[in-house]
């Protein structure tokens, strides 16, 4: 890390932890802290690096407590469990079922222009009511976006002889995946009717800045309690009001001027089974799009494996090599891309695990080990899928630089072969003419 970013590094955790004994003392701060995280993996984060999993808290005392420690905010899981100190990483889908009380379906609005999130999580709140969805929660993220979360108890406990529970995280991404598909044409023409847009509309690139994030529906994904403080920013990820949206400024998050009077919380009581239409309408566009999750499951489902002979890093895509380099975001998303890449091109499991923690050392902040580990884990239950296709995925994660090659395909696995193929072609060829030579 250069000096100017260590230096960085360093003012943020100063500023941060001048606040953090003196905000979470407060005891309307721990109360509004430990209720959310009743039945949640409730996970410490010190600065840059996160406590152990599993772990909740038993008392609104134990934060402080871990404040003391140097924790800077709290993280919680979407999931409801029995007991979240029972998680183990090498328990099996049933185990984890059994496990599993429930989830939440939480919506992650965030973009670089904190104007572009205040858009689109009214455009989704428009969406979600239009769809029945009356009581849900909103809150500021602490940096620059939102988080909407629609109560478990808002979705019905069996459909078509399924229960609910267990299909986490499989319907959480397509209801997150049917409200971008709904949403995003009405999201383009309201940020195309800013006064000074950005360049992204220029080349419909929009979603891309503000969409929702995907990662956050995945196994065991924390995402930051409400209350909790933003440790780059040093404000408070906030509970509003849907009213106040709008109006809503940086300003309002400040720890040191909230009031215990605007406390409020995040979790709504909504009505039984409220989203029961928001589930069905998503799951029949799942079911009915040719676009939709369910043909790309069965397609990658079906995907045999190619094991390649003599694979180079020199056969990977661009977006490949620029991950395989480390990154500083988007460190879980490309998680997802190496894994399935390499297992689709036939790596052997011990290869394949060297390389992932190979490449995770190479990130500014590496990813936790044990996240690593229960990735590889649940992964190797499933068959083998191919990655996300090429460039939006990839752009998000800012890892799209196609060169020449890039425009013939459509999947990394595909360029990998393909290249591998050529290689391994003009190696045979080479060595062909070498040997004429000889003779």
């Amino acid at each position: 890390m250069a000096d100017a970013e260590k230096k960085e590094v360093s003012y943020k955790e100063e500023r941060i932890r001048k606040i953090t004994n003196f905000y979470y003392s407060r005891p309307e701060i721990q109360k509004a802290i430990f209720e959310f995280s009743k039945n949640r993996e409730t996970v410490p984060r010190y600065f840059e690096g996160f406590g152990r999993r599993p772990d909740s808290l038993q008392y609104p005392g134990d934060i402080l407590e871990l404040v003391k420690k140097g924790a800077t905010s709290l993280h919680c899981s979407q999931e409801l469990w029995a007991d979240p100190l029972k998680i183990t990483t090498d328990m099996s889908e049933s185990q984890i079922n059994n496990l599993r009380a429930g989830w939440n379906l939480l919506i992650d609005i965030d973009s670089k222009y904190i104007d572009y999130s205040k858009i689109m999580a009214e455009i989704i709140i428009s969406f979600l009511k239009f769809n029945g969805v009356r009581n849900l929660g909103l809150k500021f993220s602490g940096s620059k976006g939102f988080h909407i979360i629609i109560p478990w108890k808002s979705f019905p406990k069996q459909v078509n002889e399924q229960e609910t529970k267990n299909m986490f995280p499989e319907w959480p991404r397509i209801i997150t995946r049917y409200i971008i598909n709904k949403t995003k044409d009405q999201l383009i023409e309201k940020i195309s009717a800013l006064e000074r847009p950005n360049k992204y509309v220029k080349d419909y690139q929009a979603p891309k800045e503000v969409m929702p994030d995907l990662v956050l529906v995945s196994p065991r994904h924390l995402f930051r309690a409400p209350y909790s403080l933003h440790e780059k920013t040093a404000l408070v990820s906030v509970v509003i009001n849907e009213s106040d949206l709008e109006n809503f400024q940086l300003k309002d998050a400040d720890p040191l001027k909230l009031s215990k009077e605007n406390i409020k919380n995040f979790l709504p009581d909504s009505k039984e089974g409220e989203a029961s239409e928001l589930l069905m309408q998503a799951l029949d566009w799942y079911r009915e799009s040719n676009t939709g999750q369910e043909k790309q499951e069965k397609t990658n489902t079906e995907y045999k494996i190619i094991k390649l002979s003599n694979l180079s890093d020199a056969n990977f895509p661009p977006c490949i090599k620029n991950i395989l380099s480390g990154i500083p975001d988007g460190k879980k998303r490309a998680l997802f891309v190496l894994i399935n890449l390499f297992r689709s091109v036939g790596m052997d499991k011990d290869e394949l695990e060297k390389r992932i923690y190979e490449w995770n050392k190479k990130n500014k902040i590496p990813l936790k080990e044990g996240y690593i580990k229960s990735q590889l884990l649940w992964s190797y239950r499933k068959k083998p899928i191919m990655p996300p296709n090429c460039k939006e995925f990839y752009q998000g994660i800012g890892v799209c630089v196609p060169d020449d090659f890039c425009k013939l395909i459509k999947n990394p696995v595909n360029y990998t072969i393909r290249k591998n193929f050529q290689a391994n072609k003009i190696g045979s060829f080479s060595k062909g003419a070498e040997d004429k030579n000889k003779k």
